[in-house]
C-alpha cells in the first residue's frame, strides 16, 4: 500500500477534518502552555490529533498549510544566524565531520536490529533504519521494492517518540532552568505590532525561498530556502527581525497536529505492532546520539545539549522546534541536521545498491 495512507490523502483534507485537527491542535497546545511544558504547542497539538485519530475521529490537516507553517519556522531559524555567529563556525567542523560516522553507526545498528528483532525485508530495513530524510526514504524504499507504508509509519512513530523524549528528559540536564524561561508568546518571538513594516517585507521576500527551493529539489526545501534567505539577510545587517510569537506558535500547532493526523487512515494493528518496533529503534538510536554527543563534547568542549539535539534522530523542523523552545544554539542544531538529511539522501542510494550486490554475492536470499 501507498506510504500516503500515513499522510492526509492527496486529493485534498475535508473541511471537518481539518477543522476538527486545528481545534484540536490549538486546544492541547495551549492547555500544555498553561501546564508550562516544554515545547507546549507542538507536544499538545501532537498528543491531541494523535489521540483523535487512533479513537477514528476525522483529523487531517492540508500538506501545503503545513508546508507554509515549516516555511515560518525556517524564517526564525534564519534568525539565529547572526554576524557573531561566524567567528564560532569554525568550532563547528568536528561536530560536522562527525555526522558521517553517526549515520553509519545509526543505519548500520538499525538495520541488524529491524533485520533480526522485527523481520522486516532487507528494503524496508534499510530505509526505516536511516535516521532522517522521512520523505526521501520513503519514495526511495518504495521504488525499490520495500514496503513504503511500513518505512513511512516507521519514521512517523520515531519522529514523535524523539519529540516527546526529549524535551522533558533535558529537565535533567545540568543547567537546565524551566523557572528562568519566558512563559509567555513573547518568548517564543515579538508581537504582531512590535515589528517595522520592513521586517514584514524581508520574511515575504525570505518566504520565496521555499517554492524556489522546492523547485530545485533541495532536501527539506520549504524549511531549507527560507532559512538561508533569512540566514543571509541577518548575517547581512539587513534584517534583524524574527516571526512573532504568535506565528511561531501557530506554526507549531499545524507542524504537532500533522504528525498525529498521520495515523487517522492506519489500522491499529499495524500502528501498535509498529509502535513495538519503533521503541526499540528510538531506543537504540537515542543511544548512539547519547555516546557521539558525549565524546564530541569532551572531544571539542562544545555544550552536551546542543550536540544532543544536534544528532537526535528526529525531523529537522521538529528538532530545531525543539532546539528554540529549550533556548538551545538554534543555528548549530538546524546546520547539522541539514547536512545530515543530505549526506543522507546524497549516499543512501548507492550505499544501498552497493550493500545489496555485497548481500546477494554471500548468497543471501534477495527478500531478506
Amino acid at each position: 500500500m501507498s506510504a500516503a495512507s500515513t499522510k492526509p490523502a492527496r486529493r485534498g483534507i475535508p473541511g471537518r477534518a481539518f477543522f476538527t485537527a486545528l481545534c484540536l491542535g490549538a486546544g492541547g497546545g495551549y492547555l500544555f502552555f498553561r501546564l508550562h511544558v516544554p515545547l507546549a504547542f507542538m507536544l499538545g497539538a501532537m498528543l491531541a490529533t494523535t489521540i483523535a485519530a487512533l479513537s477514528r475521529l476525522p483529523v487531517g490537516i492540508p500538506p501545503a498549510l503545513r508546508s507554509w507553517m515549516v516555511a515560518v519556522l525556517g524564517i526564525m531559524l534564519g534568525s539565529a544566524f547572526r554576524p557573531s555567529l561566524l567567528s564560532h563556525i569554525g568550532e563547528w567542523g568536528y561536530s560536522l565531520a562527525g555526522l558521517g560516522l553517526y549515520i553509519v553507526i545509526c543505519a548500520s545498528a538499525g538495520l541488524f536490529y529491524l533485520k533480526k528483532a522485527a523481520g522486516y525485508d532487507r528494503v524496508t530495513a534499510y530505509f526505516s533504519a536511516m535516521p532522517g530524510g522521512f520523505n526521501e526514504m520513503v519514495m526511495m524504499g518504495g521504488a525499490m521494492g520495500g514496503d513504503d507504508r511500513t518505512i513511512a509509519l516507521g519514521h512517523s512513530l520515531r519522529v514523535m517518540l524523539v519529540v516527546l523524549t526529549i524535551p522533558f528528559a533535558f529537565q535533567a540536564l545540568p543547567g537546565y532552568d524551566p523557572a528562568g524561561r519566558d512563559w509567555s508568546l513573547r518568548g517564543l518571538g515579538p508581537g504582531l505590532l512590535d515589528l517595522p513594516w520592513q521586517d514584514y517585507a524581508m520574511m515575504a521576500l525570505c518566504a520565496a525561498g521555499a517554492p524556489l527551493a522546492k523547485r530545485l529539489r533541495v532536501p527539506a526545501g520549504m524549511l531549507v530556502g527560507p532559512m538561508l534567505l533569512s540566514a543571509a539577510l541577518h548575517l547581512a545587517g539587513m534584517m534583524s527581525g524574527k516571526p512573532p510569537g504568535l506565528l511561531v506558535a501557530a506554526a507549531q500547532v499545524v507542524i504537532g497536529a500533522s504528525i498525529g493526523a498521520r495515523f487517522a487512515s492506519v489500522p491499529l494493528v499495524q500502528i501498535a505492532r509498529t509502535l513495538l518496533v519503533a521503541i526499540g529503534l528510538t531506543i537504540l538510536l537515542l543511544s548512539v546520539t547519547l555516546v557521539m554527543a558525549t565524546l564530541l563534547h569532551l572531544l571539542t568542549g562544545l555544550p552536551l545539549p546542543g550536540l544532543i539535539l544536534a544528532y537526535a534522530p528526529g525531523g529537522l523542523a521538529e528538532m530545531s522546534l525543539v532546539a528554540l523552545s529549550l533556548h538551545a544554539d538554534v543555528a548549530f542544531v538546524a546546520t547539522h541536521h541539514i547536512v545530515r538529511i543530505m549526506l543522507i539522501v546524497l549516499l543512501a542510494p548507492p550505499a544501498f545498491h552497493l550493500w545489496r550486490r555485497w548481500a546477494e554475492r554471500r548468497g543471501a536470499p534477495p527478500s531478506r
